[in-house]
């Protein structure tokens, strides 16, 4: 028995036309599918988002069926990496089809990228619709989950939730296409209890109906779904509606925490209350606040609900009459401005980290202390560049320092100077670390740094290798010229010469003066070399008593 068809799939529309609900967002993606075909597209690619089950992933490939365009679609169950996007999706969006028609390339999912599976696939979503040449099509549930450049850089369309009526109409048409008498109470039951998920309502009634020839309402055993409510929605029940309790009832199914909250009840406050009212309005939210603080001091998250129950019903309780009318609630801007200084933040943070670790004091001391005095110092010419070097600046750092740019001729100039300093003083170490140890060996392929200083050494070993060669023949010529003047009889005292290279201390005179003693061989003398005896007798000569020798200390 072949398995089951699921209604979703069976029923999915074939044109635009069929997606029901939305029909301005339809009217809106049919336009920007005509001026890709007229060759003038309005934007490379188009982003629709909505709650689940609103018909974005059904509009995208009814958008492909009526415009006969080939399709490539990617979603969550595949592999959305940086190299997967670019491998798949690249190509498809930069190369023309056979037909010379455009060719739809759909990325479902857009706003759930994360973990190893997905890694670096919101910058390659980016580059690709960036430099695509085909229509590109994203699908997300939520809009604001999405990073700001990928936003920008596509035109949105908002899908919103179905209506009831238009769902159970939808369930109607279907049980009559597959024979189920239906009761219009059932159906109208299964709509209300999906929520505006049209695909829920349509899961809901094969569940119900699949195998039947009648679906009456005690039929229908579908429990109200735990659906996430908008924030959006909570905001409207907050300045619009007539009861704290209310208010914050609403406040428990949305998923934020009450720190989010606030700072959407903190913008979109002055939209929405004048004159008193924003007064009052403002006077509860900053005693929220004041919870909100002594959570965060006390780790006493029993506090909570007088901060929740304050921005939601003490809000809403502080207008003096019921407001009405259309108010284009916005995202938090402390939001947006806290991502455009990021990068600025994690420069201040490194170069605290630096200062600090110099200073031995903490990256916060030097964020509220040294700051101000660092760049202080490194204003001066002649301590910029040492101080770049000692707490090894970057570009980035020595701007943010100084209040510059980057780009700036000065903060290129103390960079450039302080790497040279620091390339010398890693030369430096490098070379005294290597003439310290002796028996250190040249790597193979050294970089020219190391061959300098290797070339250096290996002359250095050459010299004193001649230089002890030399003492070891001049030691033994002084020993058989002594030798000599035993036998005579007038011995001459000569005057031992200190050595060349390193020697031991103790010497072997006396051994040597002894008649008949032997000769020690050369490569085992010991003591300091002596002068020849030639050198002495004239040295005596000359001056009629013993000279002191150059070598004496």
């Amino acid at each position: 028995m072949p398995p089951a068809v699921k209604w979703t799939e069976k029923y999915r529309p074939d044109t635009l036309k069929q997606v029901l609900g939305n029909g301005k967002a339809i009217e809106e993606l049919r336009a920007w599918a005509a001026s890709w075909e007229r060759g003038s597209p309005i934007t490379g690619a188009v982003i629709l988002y909505g709650p689940a089950g609103t018909g974005k992933t059904s509009a995208a490939l009814a958008l492909a069926r009526e415009f006969d365009w080939d399709y490539i679609e990617m979603n969550a169950s595949d592999a959305r990496t940086a190299g997967m996007i670019e491998k798949i999706a690249g190509p498809a969006s930069r190369s023309m089809t056979f037909s010379g028609k455009p060719r739809l390339v759909i990325l479902d999912e857009a706003d759930n990228l994360h973990g190893t599976a997905d890694r670096g696939g919101a910058s390659a979503m980016l580059r690709l619709v960036r430099d695509t040449r085909q229509p590109v099509l994203l699908i997300a549930n939520e809009y604001y989950d999405m990073e700001k450049p990928l936003r920008d850089a596509a035109k949105g369309i908002q899908f919103r939730s179905v209506r009831s009526n238009t769902i159970a109409q939808a369930l109607r048409e279907i049980c009559r296409a597959e024979g189920v008498e239906c009761d219009p109470d059932a159906l109208m039951m299964i709509a209300e209890r999906a929520g505006g998920d049209m695909r829920s309502g349509v899961n809901d009634l094969q569940a119900a109906a699949q195998g039947q020839t009648a679906l009456a309402l005690e039929d229908v055993a579908t429990a109200e779904r735990d659906v996430k409510s908008s924030i959006f929605k909570v905001l409207e029940v907050i300045f619009k509606g007539n009861s704290a309790q209310e208010a914050l009832q609403a406040s428990y199914a949305l998923d934020e925490s009450p720190e989010d909250l606030i700072n959407w009840v903190d913008e979109n406050l002055p939209l929405a209350y004048k004159g008193e009212d924003l007064w009052q309005g403002y006077e509860r939210l900053a005693r929220a606040d004041v919870f909100l603080g002594r959570v965060r001091v006390r780790q006493n998250y029993g506090l909570w609900r007088y901060a929740g129950f304050l921005m939601t019903g003490g809000v809403q309780a502080a207008k003096a009459a019921a407001r009405h009318g259309y108010v284009a609630f916005r995202p938090p801007s402390r939001w947006r401005r806290m991502g455009q200084t990021k990068k600025a933040r994690n420069i201040r943070d490194s170069a605290a980290k630096k200062i600090g670790s110099h200073c031995h004091v903490s990256a916060a001391f030097v964020r509220a202390e040294l700051m101000d005095f660092v760049g202080l110092l490194l204003a001066d010419k002649k301590k910029a560049i040492p101080l770049a070097a000692q707490l090894e600046l970057d570009a980035d750092e020595i701007a943010l320092l100084l209040g510059s740019t980057t780009s700036t001729k000065k903060v290129q100039n103390i960079f450039e100077e302080a790497m040279k300093m620091r390339a010398a003083e890693e030369f430096e170490e490098i070379e005294l670390s290597w003439h310290g140890t002796g028996t250190a060996q040249q790597p193979l392929g050294g970089t020219p740094l190391t061959r300098a200083v290797s070339e250096q050494t290996q002359s250095a070993r050459a010299e004193a290798g001649a230089v002890q060669v030399g003492a070891s023949v001049a030691g033994a010529v002084i020993a058989s010229a002594e030798k000599v003047s035993a036998v005579q009889a007038k011995p001459l005292k000569v005057e031992a010469a200190p050595p060349v290279g390193p020697q031991p201390e103790e010497t072997t005179e006396a051994a040597d003066r002894q008649p008949g003693s032997a000769a020690k061989p050369e490569g085992r003398k010991r003591g300091r070399p002596k002068k020849a005896e030639s050198e002495g007798k004239a040295a005596a000569k000359a001056t009629g008593k013993r000279q002191k020798s150059l070598f004496d200390f």
